[in-house]
């Protein structure tokens, strides 16, 4: 039954209510059942006008004989302050899009997007700075999380679907929202474009077969960047020593490729820039990313999700442990974990009243039984411990220094007798 359905986005518009009318054409003698999903966004007070003129006319349609369903979706969120409206419309668009086709057994969803859009995609992208993936604009067809999103009529301009239109005499809605100069689009399309077009008539084609070409630039660079990222992974870290072997350009490219698949969002231009000026093979450092962190060390970077700090509560001074547990510690950003020790450990007696302790730099660290003391900083580096893991506090019993996060129990503690014992750990938030 999934193959013989097609779904097709339908807000009644002139465009739209064209491009369902021509699939259901097509479809009748195929076999094909049509689905036509509308989405009700609550942005418009006609919102309700457009749900029942949609509904008027797939009953006449249906009347016909012709195989329509029409579902309806109304949407519940409403736009964060702050957030545009036009990509939060968008968004919650497509979710309940991809919705509502799988739930009708559609896998193969239909927009009416035309040349003149790919256009004015194109500008608006180039007008934010857009790299080539956004200047791509809109592809003809993509198939993203179970479902073929087709746009066949990319190449077909705005004077051909109204002469569709007008042969067939079809019912349109108009959206009122479109002659709002607020929004990014509509000030190109009533200020910008009709200048444009008189001055430049070829200006639309130009444009689309700009886009395609940006287009087919993504891909190759896709392809690029799986080559030289290839050689620089390690895991889901990235080495810098390959990635510094190539030139400037490729470098950057393979950068926000990596970045974009391990968060999902495609990376400023400045963080790019930075990384070329700042990183190097002994570099130790972090990055601030949306949701995480981007951190260097020892020459590897690792993508961090989570906040990148924490909130800075009143640290505590003191703890008293007296059975195996996690004992949460929120001003210090973290929590030590008590777990019993069948070898080695530190006697649980010793731990009744503990000392919390910011580093002065004075510290040494005895690594294991019988080794000499060092600083911290020494030892931090011979572990190999970055330094976003050497936060936490040092445990003290009196003068004694009993445990370093990153580190561990000081040796001198492991020499000491004591039963019963208990191993410590270091657990960060988040």
């Amino acid at each position: 039954m999934t193959d013989r359905c097609v779904a097709v986005a339908w807000s009644g518009g002139r465009d739209s209510t064209a491009l369902l009318h021509a699939t259901l054409k097509a479809a009748e003698p195929l076999g094909l059942r049509v689905v036509a999903l509308h989405i009700h966004h609550g942005l418009s007070p006609h919102a309700d006008d457009w749900v029942r003129s949609c509904q008027r006319q797939a009953a006449r349609w249906r009347r016909r004989g012709l195989p329509l369903l029409l579902r309806v979706e109304r949407l519940s969120d409403v736009p964060t302050a702050g957030e545009s409206v036009e990509a939060w419309a968008r968004a919650q668009r497509y979710q309940a899009l991809r919705r509502l086709a799988l739930e009708q057994g559609a896998r193969i969803v239909l927009l009416a997007h035309h040349r003149r859009d790919q256009a004015e995609t194109f500008l608006l992208q180039a007008l934010r700075g857009a790299g080539v993936a956004g200047l791509a604009a809109m592809p003809a067809g993509l198939e993203r999380d179970g479902v073929l999103w087709l746009r066949p009529w990319l190449a077909h301009t705005d004077a051909q679907i109204a002469s569709y239109v007008r042969r067939y005499r079809l019912r349109h809605v108009e959206d009122d929202s479109n002659a709002d100069p607020r929004l990014a689009r509509n000030r190109l399309r009533l200020q910008v474009w009709p200048a444009l077009s008189t001055a430049f008539p070829g200006a639309e084609a130009a444009l689309a077969d700009s886009a395609a070409w940006s287009g087919e630039a993504a891909h190759c660079l896709e392809d690029l960047a799986r080559l030289d990222l290839a050689a620089a992974r390690e895991g889901e870290r990235l080495a810098w020593n390959p990635l510094a072997a190539l030139g400037a350009a490729r470098r950057s490219n393979a950068l926000r490729h990596w970045l974009h698949e391990r968060t999902g969002l495609r990376p400023p231009a400045s963080l790019i820039g930075r990384l070329a000026r700042e990183m190097g093979p002994r570099t130790t450092a972090c990055w601030p990313l949306p949701h995480g962190e981007l951190r260097a060390y020892r020459g590897l970077l690792a993508v961090h999700a989570g906040p990148a700090t924490n909130p800075v509560a009143a640290r505590e001074h003191g703890l008293s442990v007296d059975a195996p547990g996690f004992y949460p510690l929120p001003g210090w950003g973290g929590g030590l974990l008590v777990q019993p020790a069948l070898q080695g450990g530190v006697p649980l007696a010793w731990l009744a009243g503990l000392d919390l302790r910011e580093r002065s730099g004075a510290e040494r660290f005895q690594a294991g039984p019988g080794r000499p003391p060092r600083s911290l900083k020494k030892q931090y580096q011979a572990s190999g411990v970055p330094a976003w893991q050497r936060t936490g506090p040092l445990l003290y019993r009196g003068s004694q220094l009993l445990f370093v996060p990153g580190l561990g129990l000081d040796g001198h503690v492991l020499e000491a007798p004591g039963q019963p014992r208990v191993l410590l750990s270091w657990q960060h938030l988040g």
